[in-house]
């Protein structure tokens, strides 16, 4: 995928970085967001629609069409099947997906940039649990459906909330910046009933990203997979999947997609991987 001429300037050279430290921080989110839910911004749907080629046909528009452009970000699509069977992770959203192994530790590659599991969890104990385990990091483009579900059926056990900046999340802006350690992001700690302990995250980026989740977000509750969990306001944004050693086997279907710079499409409530039977952590879990 080909970054674009604004992007190379943000990321790629030293004027650009100049006014990417403006552009990144929340305040400027924050006028963005009022902008694009005003009225005004209304003009801008059908341009948009077209630039991306959307297909319109499985979403619901309400009465008199959307009222802002936000709104037609976050629009709601016609409920469709996932692949619910209880030994399948599936994919929260739809987006371009890249599969990391933590061979080294906890700590993932995406793109030449290593990011640790504890800088992104800011939580060092936690971190050490998914030691050796695997990242599903999920990146969602502006043209992307961008509300998004719960991967597995679990149980919440925590859930926490990271300020910080909005950086894009397209691969010029990782090559150039530890995005994810630096993005807003929030996150829950699920013990699945098959997976072992799980971690979902949301990360934001720019320039609006918001992330806006559900009234069910809480630090206790059960979830199923396929259950709604929030969705992203205007701007490119990532979800991550963080899941223990020899807790899951990704799909071989999955494996042997083409794939576009190492990231695979993905569709919200596919299967991405499955169970292992010898999985420790669920047994031990389930005792």
């Amino acid at each position: 995928m080909r970054d674009s001429l604004l992007l190379r300037f943000l990321y790629g050279t030293v004027p650009g970085r100049a006014v990417l430290k403006l552009l990144v921080q929340p305040g400027v989110s924050k006028l963005g967001g009022r902008l694009l839910s005003s009225r005004a911004s209304r003009w801008i749907v059908p341009h948009y629609i077209k630039k991306h080629h959307i297909n319109m046909k499985n979403i619901e528009v309400p009465r008199g069409g959307f009222p802002s452009f936000n709104a037609f970000f976050t629009r709601r699509r016609r409920r469709r099947s996932c692949d619910l069977a209880g030994d399948h992770l599936i994919s929260p959203c739809d987006g371009y997906l890249t599969v990391a192994g933590m061979e080294r530790g906890a700590v993932f590659l995406v793109k030449n940039t290593e990011f640790s599991v504890e800088d992104l969890l800011k939580d060092k104990g936690l971190a050490e649990s998914f030691r050796g385990g695997m990242a599903f990091i999920f990146r969602l483009t502006p043209a992307e459906y961008h509300r998004y579900c719960y991967a597995a059926n679990g149980n919440i056990i925590r859930a926490e909330r990271i300020p910080g900046k909005l950086h894009c999340v397209r691969p010029i802006a990782l090559r150039n910046v530890p995005v994810f350690v630096q993005n807003s992001r929030e996150y829950q700690v699920i013990r699945t009933e098959r997976f072992g302990t799980m971690v979902q995250m949301e990360i934001g980026a720019l320039l609006v990203g918001k992330i806006r989740n559900d009234g069910r977000y809480l630090k206790s509750g059960s979830v199923q997979a396929g259950e709604e969990k929030g969705y992203f306001e205007f701007g490119g944004s990532t979800i991550v999947l963080l899941l223990q050693k020899d807790a899951v086997r990704v799909n071989t279907s999955l494996r042997d997609r083409k794939s576009v710079g190492g990231e695979i499409k993905v569709r919200m409530g596919e299967s991405i991987a499955h169970c292992l039977r010898s999985n420790p952590c669920t047994q031990s879990e389930n005792r």
